[in-house]
């Protein structure tokens, strides 16, 4: 498989392919639990806000 191919395969997918130096990776792994975290605790707080007796379905 080749560059072309995978990048559409991961386009068909949704997804994009970030290249950065290694040295780099860390912070930028950090950067992205951290935005999960915060999302995360941002939908269980919407969650929260929901009237008794509402549901809500995924």
């Amino acid at each position: 498989m080749n560059l072309e191919h995978a990048l559409r395969a991961l386009e068909g997918l949704g997804l994009t392919m970030l290249v950065v130096p290694k040295a780099h990776a860390p912070l930028l792994e950090q950067a992205a639990a951290h935005a999960a975290k915060v999302s995360g605790q941002a939908a269980r707080e919407d969650h929260t806000h929901m009237e008794e007796g509402d549901s809500q379905y995924f």
